[in-house]
């Protein structure tokens, strides 16, 4: 492979040292080695180095492990790992998983580690200690939650404070223009509404957003029927309100020369705390959309009317 000079920008989380790209390379449905290495060869030479899988996502975590070996890229990228899905969210199955992983990914640690869900029934006091275990044995870097409520992270840290070890410092839930009405998968959890963006801003926890483009709501420029008809999960997506965010990005998109998709991810990079967002691409089409919002930048006056915060963006 051989890198291009483009307009990537980088972030940190503490407790990684390396730069994490702001935009993330989703696994999921990655699963075929050569049609995967497209994409991740495209997305590496245009600057990402960062890459999003789980023990859930049934055979990703091979080909993205075979992928990063053959290229010999390992101290060059962010494998960011999870496990721990329901129904085996319990600290023991936390060491189970993990190993699995490193073995699939053909690693011996991985740099950012989310639980994948909680179990609220398990002392969260639990799952800190098996993490700070994993992170002192050197298995993972930094670690956090996905799907966990804010509240849950607080006790969280709260409890690391308490015994001076490391707690969360990066969550994993659902940041979109378009606001979650209905969960995907049971168990999933968004922060678009303004008191978690509220929350994350106080915090300044680093929070990589899952169908950070609402799974392809934006894509289609047109209207609700044919949204309807083709996306796989219409009613998560589906109020009036976000068909009128959805209008405004296309309105806007049209001033800038861009993509609805585009407006909808730069709406996510703009926010006032670390955002990485996660980018499930299917072609180096869509990679390139992508990656145009990393120079795009939006307005307060732009993102709180995108928002529905105000009626005029001029």
């Amino acid at each position: 492979m051989t890198s291009q000079k483009i307009p990537m920008s980088y972030g940190k989380t503490p407790g990684l040292d390396k730069d994490i790209s702001r935009i993330v390379m989703g696994s999921l449905f990655k699963t075929d080695f050569e049609l995967a290495s497209v994409l991740y060869d495209n997305f590496f030479e245009l600057g990402g180095n960062s890459f999003d899988t789980a023990r859930q996502y049934e055979g990703a975590e091979e080909v993205l492990g075979k992928w990063i070996n053959n290229n010999r890229i390992r101290e060059h990228s962010v494998i960011i790992a999870k496990g721990a899905h329901t129904p085996g969210c319990y600290p023991e199955n936390v060491t189970k998983e993990l190993f699995t992983s490193l073995e699939k990914l053909q690693t011996d640690y991985v740099d950012i580690y989310f639980l994948h869900r909680d179990n609220e029934s398990i002392p969260v006091g639990e799952f800190i200690d098996v993490l700070n275990e994993h992170k002192s044995s050197g298995r993972i870097r930094c670690f956090g939650g996905s799907n966990w409520t804010l509240k849950r992270i607080d006790e969280a840290n709260e409890y690391a404070r308490s015994k001076g070890i490391t707690g969360f410092t990066s969550l994993s839930n659902n940041l979109s223009l378009a606001h979650m009405v209905k969960a995907p998968f049971k168990g999933c959890l968004s922060v678009s509404d303004d008191t978690s963006k509220a929350w994350l801003r106080k915090n300044q926890i680093s929070l990589f957003p899952w169908s950070s483009q609402a799974q392809g709501f934006f894509t289609n420029s047109e209207h609700t029927v044919e949204f309807r008809n083709n996306n796989t999960f219409p009613d998560s997506w589906n109020s009036p309100e976000n068909f009128e965010r959805k209008n405004r990005a296309v309105t806007l998109s049209k001033n800038k020369n861009v993509s609805p998709t585009t407006i909808a991810l730069a709406f996510v990079l703009s926010q006032s705390f670390p955002t990485f967002p996660i980018i499930g691409p299917f072609s180096t089409e869509e990679i390139a959309s992508s990656l145009t919002s990393i120079t795009l930048k939006l307005s307060a006056k732009e993102l709180d009317w995108l928002n529905l915060k105000s009626e005029n963006y001029k």
